[in-house]
């Protein structure tokens, strides 16, 4: 009898799987991180053995359901959108660890910095919705690398910006989105990759995950990244210091330049008195020559 768990999986039932994966993520059975992590293994998982481990813990058992299209969801209630706000005024404000996500976020900071760190929080659909509204402070958002996040919002005399490692097109990756409106303020979005890493489960399928990952060029593009940060970081910093260089030559050329005319000025002056002097028939150094 042939091993049915070393059948070749297609397209449908890794889908299958994925949505399996969603439903567990609402029933609050795993983290955003977790639900990141598997959602990615099973993209890239070939057999049907491989795609059981992927729910072996969950409801159900290890076989993959027929894969069906998940339908739209609805807001609760029927209404507008309910808000979660974490505030911060002149001071610091933290959420991470175990928290649930079953609406949208307000972050607002004054003067202050708000950091929201999603890695562990349960999550009840497969998108997050925040709004962040920064006056003079920073707004820093951690989430799983193989996320997609999407960016959008106001920038007056700030910055925003994304730092992650996303997942590759067309694949059903949970979406993370983020008004920002930044006034003389920062609001960023950074990957595990550039954060504190948090503690993981480890899986029988872990290893094959991460060698997977490392043959389908996530390292490779992480490394890029970091590559690409990495110069432009340093372009940025090599154009400051020319700017000062240029800024400290223009100083030193003015200052020589007024003391040459400092200097030319003086020569003339004492050309001058020594022509007054020869005209009246006074030495430059009596008294009478400078009446």
């Amino acid at each position: 009898m042939s091993d049915l768990g070393g059948m070749r999986a297609s397209d449908a039932e890794r889908e299958a799987v994925v949505e399996r994966l969603r439903e567990a993520s609402v029933d609050g059975r795993l983290t955003l991180a977790e639900l990141t992590e598997r959602t990615e293994a099973a993209y890239l998982a070939r057999t049907h053995a491989e795609l059981a481990q992927l729910t072996a813990d969950l409801p159900g058992g290890a076989p993959a359901p027929a894969y069906h299209p998940p339908a739209p969801a609805s807001a609760p209630g029927g209404g507008g959108k309910l808000r979660k706000w974490i505030v911060a005024v002149m001071g610091d404000t933290k959420r991470q660890g175990t928290w649930r996500i079953d609406q949208e976020i307000g972050a607002v900071c004054v003067m202050g910095d708000v950091t929201l760190d999603l890695r562990e929080a349960e999550v009840r659909s497969n998108t997050i919705d925040i709004v962040a509204t920064c006056v003079m402070g920073d707004v820093k958002i951690i989430v799983p690398d193989g996320v997609d996040v999407e960016l959008s919002g106001f920038t007056f005399m700030g910055d925003k910006k994304v730092e992650v490692v996303e997942a590759p097109p067309n694949r059903n990756a949970p979406v993370v989105r983020v008004k920002a409106y930044v006034v003389m303020g920062d609001v960023k979005i950074i990957g595990d990759s550039r954060a504190k890493p948090i503690k993981r489960g480890w899986f029988a399928w872990s290893e094959w995950w991460q060698e997977r990952r490392v043959e389908a060029g996530y390292g490779l593009r992480h490394e890029l990244g970091h590559g690409m940060r990495q110069m432009h970081h340093e372009s940025r910093q090599a154009l400051g210091e020319a700017r000062d260089a240029f800024r400290d030559m223009r100083r030193e050329a003015r200052e020589t330049h007024r003391e040459m005319r400092r200097e030319e000025r003086e020569v003339r002056r004492e050309a001058r008195d020594t022509w007054r002097a020869a005209r009246d028939g006074y030495p430059p150094e009596s008294p009478e020559h400078y009446r």
